[in-house]
């Protein structure tokens, strides 16, 4: 007799695309707060461009994808260095992807199976670090980091990661956000780019960002 359960959100992360024998990806990883300060946010975009440990983190999602994607595609098209992205709360790196079906037939479906999940919310080597997460993260992630689109009868689709969202159920809105951890991370630095994560959500919901918290009643 509870109210139904909604995930909501408006993901920034395009996991994969195919309209006909084109396929295309667009990975954000890497990622720094942005401020209402010209000067701050220029800098901050600036420190993100050249960090080193923020461009490994992209580096292993760039090649997982590329990787993933070489069995049922062709001319793969990555370049070689990110460019920034922009969401009204974050930057972050990006690269966009573009390659070519092999088989014409191949359903976003496939693309999608082989994708999911990439380094950017599972981690790397997969198997090693998705049962890492299912023994050490203490909440269930349920949606949270899955991907959410859809598919057509002649296999064209889109879908994106579900990340920058929340489940709502009647009064109740869990919100969601976490950061990739490499070598050169530093705690303090990872606590402070998840808690901006949560801006997006929460100013949506009319929480300030001092309630930056998993669960927001």
């Amino acid at each position: 007799r509870r109210p139904p359960a909604w995930l909501v959100g408006a993901s920034p992360e395009l996991l994969v695309s195919r309209q006909g024998r084109t396929v295309y990806s667009h990975p954000l990883a890497g990622s720094a707060r942005r401020s209402a300060d010209p000067v701050e946010d220029a800098a901050a975009a600036e420190a993100l461009l050249g960090s080193a440990k923020d461009h490994d983190e992209h580096r292993y999602v760039v090649e997982a994808i590329v990787e993933a994607l070489t069995p049922w595609c062709s001319d793969i098209r990555a370049p070689k260095a990110p460019e920034l992205h922009s969401t009204a709360s974050m930057w972050h790196l990006g690269t966009r992807i573009h390659a070519t079906l092999r088989d014409p037939s191949t359903p976003v479906a496939t693309l999608l199976a082989a994708l999911h999940p990439t380094p950017a919310v599972c981690g790397t080597p997969r198997d090693d670090a998705m049962y890492s997460i299912r023994r050490l993260e203490p909440n269930p992630r349920g949606f949270y980091a899955g991907a959410v689109g859809w598919m057509d009868a002649e296999g064209d689709g889109e879908w994106y990661v579900a990340i920058r969202c929340a489940r709502v159920q009647g009064a109740h809105a869990q919100v969601f956000a976490g950061a990739g951890i490499v070598t050169g991370s530093q705690p303090e630095f990872e606590v402070a780019e998840t808690a901006a994560k949560f801006t997006a959500l929460l100013s949506a919901l009319g929480v300030g960002h001092a309630a930056s918290t998993e669960n927001v009643s």
